[in-house]
């Protein structure tokens, strides 16, 4: 379960956050919307771990943010969360099942134990046989695919997604926001996706609105 409580957090004698609350449980997935500038990537970066709060708690299955060192933190997204980016963050030097294959490397896997699930999620997600491609052949619909199957390749927790489709065409971006919540709910995780985009949000179990005033829905 992930819970926020009375978070806040400010830049330079700016509120950005004020007492935001939520608390998610496996299996759900929600989007949070907004207009530009009012917090969305600050309150997920906090989620993430990146940033920390100016008051309140954060605790992911019962571990308190607070309480964990950054070396802790750092285990803690290795482990627990899934990142998907708007700008796909694909690695050019490896391959797109290498790519896939990373986040279970970075758990000390290696060889069939790594390469086995990346090739199942690859093709899940539709690219099975772009297995040994390199990034650069691919379409950027294809990358934020390859993105999204490296998300889910160690069994994330958590599932943060930051205008995943930004970069796409609506074709593509229609498809992959599909994808990504057909993923999230199959694999039992806690979804998040932040969005400027209404009828993205749509393919989410609930819409979350983030104002100064705080986060409804």
């Amino acid at each position: 379960m992930l819970e926020l409580t009375n978070l806040s957090r400010q830049f330079n004698g700016r509120r950005v956050l004020q007492d935001i609350c939520l608390r998610l449980h496996p299996g759900e997935y929600v989007a949070i919307v907004g207009e530009s500038g009012v917090g969305k990537s600050t309150l997920l970066n906090l989620i993430a771990g990146l940033d920390r709060p100016d008051s309140g708690q954060l605790a992911l299955d019962g571990a308190h943010y607070a309480d964990l060192s950054e070396d802790a933190l750092t285990h803690l997204r290795r482990d627990k969360l899934g990142f998907v980016f708007q700008a796909f963050h694909v690695l050019p030097h490896l391959t797109v099942r290498q790519n896939v294959a990373l986040p279970l490397w970075l758990k000390g896997l290696s060889g069939a134990a790594a390469d086995g699930p990346a090739q199942q999620l690859l093709e899940a997600v539709g690219l099975g046989a772009r297995a040994a491609s390199w990034p650069r052949e691919l379409s950027g619909g294809e990358m934020q695919r390859v993105a999204i199957a490296r998300a889910l390749a160690h069994g994330p927790r958590l599932v943060l997604a930051d205008e995943p489709t930004g970069n796409l065409d609506p074709a593509n971006a229609a498809m992959v926001l599909a994808l990504l919540a057909e993923r999230i709910r199959g694999a039992g995780a806690i979804g998040i996706l932040v969005t400027h985009s209404l009828e993205g949000a749509k393919t989410a179990d609930r819409v979350l609105h983030l104002t100064a005033a705080g986060l409804d829905g």
